[in-house]
């Protein structure tokens, strides 16, 4: 895949002498070390990354990393020192101020913590405001702002002025702002760190169920790890202005690249991060043409006392249990006639959170099927509990069944 944003060796200092400090970059010093010789700040340090298309990429770390000064670079809110960013490799830092607004119109917006709504606008009226500085002709950006509204949930709240809307609504109108200007990549800095937890967690639900209906390239800010886990595909932790670590989730989480990430790992929730697919299991099956001995003999053997039964091309029919196989053979009666066809299913990608209530309760291990229905793997109770549990060599053991 084509990278879509290119981050080539980019440098922010901020001070009246930049070049001094760009040259102790150069040589290896330390942000402490330059700030002490040269009173210059280092924002970001020679950051090299790329984003593809349709991605969540997420930038954390703690306050002073650096990350809300990098995210401000791609559309030159704030100039680099040093550097390129590449925009379908054309480099914004070159940009002329024609070009920068045209980029900044219609290619990029931006959502911001606070909101940033006009209030004595409406609703629809503060959707629209990049497309009215785009000149767009009133019935065709009032179109778009009303798609964008209802698409983040609020139509109907169109002619409210903001004081009348919760502060996730709020947020919700700045998040169609962005969608309504049709632009192909959304910097969001921060978005959901004023919000309430709950609002905050459905925020994050609406954002990836929006994501996959328009698939834009979003590069989310954020010092909330969990934030980060639940809605990146991949993630840059920052740390004094540098990129410690660039992975997806699950590889941040189970390879942590040194002490300080691995601190700050230590206390992830991870039923909030681990898949299915980390803790599945290779299913035993049987074809639905064989035989109930067939079945039982397969289970006395594997010592199950249940079996899947799928077609031939592998797609899930139902489970069969050794007391449904025994009664199969004292009735002559096929496979099909005595298995249990309504039985849990979860995907790939399902989180251990929103898979517990069902493991819970079910006789049976969970399947994994795709898209097809067809059986990927089993999930059971021992392996959530032993995920559940921080067995990060478990889970090893488990990947590579």
């Amino acid at each position: 895949m084509k990278p879509y944003v290119e981050v080539r060796n980019v440098s922010k200092i901020f001070g009246s002498n930049p070049k001094a400090a760009i040259e102790l970059l150069k040589q290896g010093k330390s942000k402490k070390e330059i700030l002490k010789v040269t009173g210059q700040t280092v924002g970001v340090n020679k950051v090299s990354f790329t984003i593809n298309a349709g991605e969540i990429f997420v930038i954390m770390g703690l306050s002073g990393s650096g990350k809300s000064t990098l995210i401000r670079m791609f559309n030159r809110l704030i100039e680099p020192t040093m550097g390129e960013i590449l925009l379908s490799n054309e480099n914004i830092v070159k940009m002329n101020d024609a070009r920068l607004r045209e980029v900044r119109q219609k290619k990029i917006s931006m959502v911001f913590q606070n909101f940033a709504l006009f209030p004595h606008k409406t609703i629809v009226e503060n959707t629209e405001y990049g497309l009215e500085i785009q000149k767009i002709p009133a019935t065709e950006r009032r179109e778009k702002a009303m798609h964008a509204l209802e698409v983040v949930g609020l139509k109907g709240y169109e002619d409210q002025l903001p004081s009348q809307l919760s502060g996730g609504m709020q947020q919700r109108v700045g998040l169609a702002r962005a969608l309504a200007s049709d632009t192909d990549i959304i910097l969001m800095d921060e978005a959901f760190s004023a919000l309430d937890p709950l609002i905050r967690k459905d925020m994050q639900d609406e954002l990836i169920e929006i994501q996959e209906q328009l698939q834009k390239t979003i590069i989310f800010i954020t010092h909330d790890l969990d934030e980060a886990l639940r809605i990146g595909d991949r993630i840059a932790l920052m740390r004094d202005g540098s990129i410690i670590q660039l992975g997806t989730p699950e590889q941040i989480l189970m390879n942590p690249a040194n002490e300080f990430v691995e601190k700050f790992v230590e206390d992830v929730n991870l039923s909030k991060v681990l898949t299915a697919s980390h803790v599945m299991k290779r299913a035993e099956k049987i074809s639905a043409d064989r035989g109930p001995r067939v079945a039982l003999e397969i289970m006395r053997k594997q010592g199950y006392s249940s079996i899947f039964v799928v077609d031939r091309k592998q797609k899930l029919l139902g489970a069969l249990t050794a007391e449904q196989a025994r009664a199969a053979i004292d009735q002559n009666a096929a496979i099909s006639e005595v298995m249990t066809t309504d039985i849990p299913t979860v995907s790939e990608g399902t989180l251990l959170t929103d898979l517990m209530e069902t493991i819970a309760t079910s006789s049976l291990p969970l399947s994994v099927v795709d898209t097809e229905k067809k059986l990927k793997g089993i999930v059971i109770r021992g392996a959530v509990i032993g995920a559940l549990a921080g067995n990060k060599d478990s889970l090893n053991d488990l990947e590579s069944e």
